[in-house]
């Protein structure tokens, strides 16, 4: 009866060695039958040289047209012949329209400091708000992580949550403000 059980547990060590060194025909390997139709191996791919260079700084902010060229002159009413602006020309005011999240959403230039800068606003929500990544900016606001909008306001924080800017619209696709430093900030696009 010994001999039955010694010879059935070679048997069986004999199975399982022999298990562990063929692979079934179906995964590429070579088979119990020995034919060697295997898949040869995949040679390295060549890769090549890595480089980091610092990328250009964006460009700078457009330049606002003079509010004489922005408004013409009431009518009825003629501009002075000397080229000088009537006393009576309307101020650039912040507007009051709503902001909305989804007009927000995408890469923003931004002015802060004398430098420039880039600005990139999602709708996922973050600790304070929204999502916002800066790339190269100055002082204050490359700690921007997150975005929100209050009334007719856009508010930009930290990862902490808190307001590192206020900006108000300008008009159009133009905000300004300051940080909670007192800088001014210019986000546009």
């Amino acid at each position: 009866m010994t001999h039955w059980t010694k010879t059935g547990a070679a048997l069986a060590a004999l199975l399982t060695v022999a298990g562990c060194n063929s692979v079934s025909p179906g995964l590429g390997g070579p088979s119990l039958g020995g034919n060697g139709s295997g898949v040869a191996p995949l040679r390295a791919a060549p890769t090549g040289q890595v480089y980091a260079n610092q990328l250009p700084p964006p460009p700078p902010p457009p330049a606002a047209a003079p509010a004489a060229a922005q408004t013409p002159p009431p009518a009825g009413e003629t501009p002075p012949a000397n080229g000088a602006t009537p006393p009576t020309q309307p101020t650039r005011t912040a507007s009051t329209a709503p902001v909305t999240r989804e007009g927000l959403v995408g890469a923003w230039r931004v002015s802060s400091g004398g430098g420039n800068c880039q600005i990139f606003m999602a709708l996922t929500q973050w600790t304070g708000g929204y999502r916002a990544a800066s790339r190269g900016c100055p002082g204050q606001v490359a700690d921007v992580s997150a975005w929100d909008v209050s009334g007719s306001q856009v508010v930009l924080k930290d990862s902490s949550g808190s307001t590192v800017a206020t900006l108000s619209n300008t008009g159009g696709t133009r905000y300004e403000g300051t940080t909670s430093g007192g800088q001014s900030v210019s986000l546009y696009r």
